[in-house]
């Protein structure tokens, strides 16, 4: 698509797809070093939470002091933090894993933004598409990541990881030089800061984050929890790093299918019919064990469940007042901290029942979403005159 010929547009993706590649080897790389799978989901939600509950407070900074040393200082700040915590062994380079998720929290609501804005300007108005496209960047990072983390473990062990943070140096840079007039995001005009938003209703936010919160739990079981049941199955490091990489390459294609789809239709009955059609996936993985099939459901599974991402956090744009980043950074950091607690639970349930209890539950979560998402009918703001 053209818009990847924009200098900014691509620095933001490509820079999206190096933060979710470190975000995404979490997983793989806690599996390795041997951890349970409860202590895998506590610690993923230690993780997702620095990061997730610290993205309003970034959102709130950027749409005030501009998007570029937040965005090309997150990705420079996992660099050095993920490069610490391969080279400081036990809980402290756990510790600076955690610290590492801050460059996260500082980079997505101000890439969420520029976005959504290179849509409006370069797209005609498509931005749902376009915040579609910059999702599916950090997801083929959740798709490699897993899956280059697994092979390097298993060939060069913890020394082969350092290549990660070589490659993002020059990303970060680059992003740095593109966003060096760093002008702050745009305000709503004065008549649509004063739009009725009591039309939107307190009915379609809980309905909205309801739908987000199931969608994103669902995720982070599979994400998170996939590698450790393929490897509990006699699986290599290279597979259950495969699978993880196969349900996030899956949902970055989703994610573009449904920002395309929600562009055009209804953006409710997008969402409800793809979280109905995840269902069917994620049951069938909990019926077979490890079986050649995994390579096809898993992917589908993350095809279903992404699909819906771009959607929710445009309309949390649209209908969160204040500025741009402020309305992602909220949403951005309940859809993850919503999924982590979900996990944190669901970690404990699969040590007590198994994985595929775990998945048969995600298929309720996801059955429930689905017809829970045909009430977030887009209000037609009305706005007000300014005085």
């Amino acid at each position: 698509m053209s818009i990847f010929l924009d200098s900014i547009f691509s620095s933001i993706a490509l820079s999206h797809l190096m933060v979710d590649t470190f975000n995404a080897s979490r997983p793989v790389l806690l599996t390795y070093l041997g951890l349970s799978e409860w202590q895998i989901a506590l610690f993923s939600t230690i993780y997702i939470w620095t990061s997730a509950l610290t993205q309003p407070f970034f959102g709130w900074v950027s749409d005030r002091t501009g998007p570029r040393w937040l965005a090309a200082g997150g990705v420079l700040w996992m660099t050095v933090f993920y490069s610490a915590a391969l080279f400081i062994p036990g809980n402290f380079g756990l510790g600076c894993l955690i610290v590492a998720a801050l460059g996260s929290s500082a980079f997505h609501p101000v890439g969420a933004v520029q976005a959504t804005l290179r849509g409006r300007d370069l797209m005609k108005g498509r931005e749902t598409t376009a915040t579609s496209l910059f999702f599916m960047a950090g997801q083929i990072g959740h798709f490699i990541g897993p899956i280059i983390t697994g092979i390097i473990l298993a060939s060069y062990k913890i020394p082969g990881m350092f290549i990660v943070p070589v490659i993002s140096i020059p990303i970060g840079f680059t992003l740095l030089n593109q966003l060096r007039e760093n002008r702050p995001h745009p305000q709503p005009s004065a008549s649509v800061s004063r739009v009725n938003r009591a039309q939107v209703g307190i009915f379609f936010i809980v309905v909205l984050a309801l739908v987000a919160a199931m969608q994103s739990w669902a995720q982070a079981n599979m994400v998170n929890l996939i590698p450790k049941y393929i490897k509990d199955l006699g699986q290599s490091a290279t597979i259950y790093g495969s699978m993880a990489g196969l349900f996030m390459g899956g949902s970055a294609l989703g994610n573009v299918a449904g920002g395309y789809l929600g562009d055009r239709y209804s953006k409710r009955f997008v969402a409800a019919g793809v979280l109905f059609f995840a269902a069917f996936p994620i049951y069938l993985v909990s019926l077979i064990g490890w079986s050649w099939w995994l390579y096809i459901l898993i992917p589908l599974a993350g095809a279903f469940t992404g699909a819906v991402h771009s959607i929710m956090v445009v309309f949390a744009q649209r209908i969160i007042p204040g500025g741009m980043a402020l309305a992602s950074g909220l949403a951005l950091g309940f859809i993850f901290s919503s999924g982590a607690l979900g996990l944190l639970y669901t970690g404990h349930l699969t040590e007590l029942y198994g994985f595929p209890f775990v998945l048969t539950l995600t298929t309720g979560m996801v059955l429930i979403a689905a017809p829970l998402a045909l009430f977030l009918k887009e209000p037609e703001l009305i706005a007000v005159p300014a005085d």
